[in-house]
């Protein structure tokens, strides 16, 4: 399971590739005793439109910066992070005052700014229960209230604004 995503992948032992797309040489029984295969029907039931995630878990966005100090100093828009903790901290000042309790504008902040892979859906990383984020992260998610903002958070991975949505 991807913590980043929130998503499950596919990952070959042999050659370390990873994918988000089940390997073609497999067939559907292969892949139903492939160990882990539990969250892919978790994935599928939460993107279905069914209306939410199972009992205990919640939904959030975010809109990360990564400083210099971050677990993986690199994003989709920046090769090498070399901005300070601080530096960071100051980015989602800017962006806090911008967004000001409003969903899209915090949406379309993290579709352009946020270092996450999660920007390409707006900061959105679906449902998600405990233990599967970095504890700072999911005490900020549960701690809301669904459409309420986080104040800045601190993780492994950076600087954090958090919306929860569900």
């Amino acid at each position: 399971m991807s913590n980043s995503r929130g998503v499950p992948y596919f990952f070959n032992v042999e050659t370390k590739a990873s994918s988000w797309d089940a390997p073609s040489e497999l067939t559907p029984d292969e892949i139903k005793n492939l160990p882990g295969v539990e969250y892919l029907s978790q994935a599928k039931s939460q993107t279905s439109g069914s209306g939410g995630g199972k009992p205990g878990q919640v939904r959030a966005s975010h809109l990360l910066v990564k400083h210099s100090g971050s677990r993986r100093p690199s994003s989709w828009k920046e090769t090498t992070i070399t901005r300070s903790k601080d530096e960071a901290i100051d980015i989602l000042k800017g962006y806090q005052s911008q967004i000001n309790g409003s969903a899209d504008v915090f949406a379309k902040l993290a579709a352009e700014h946020s270092d996450c892979s999660s920007h390409s859906a707006g900061g959105d990383l679906g449902w998600f229960g405990r233990g599967q984020m970095q504890k700072p992260f999911e005490d900020a998610a549960y701690g809301l209230e669904v459409g309420q903002i986080s104040d800045i958070i601190s993780t492994d991975s950076g600087v954090h604004l958090v919306m929860r949505t569900g």
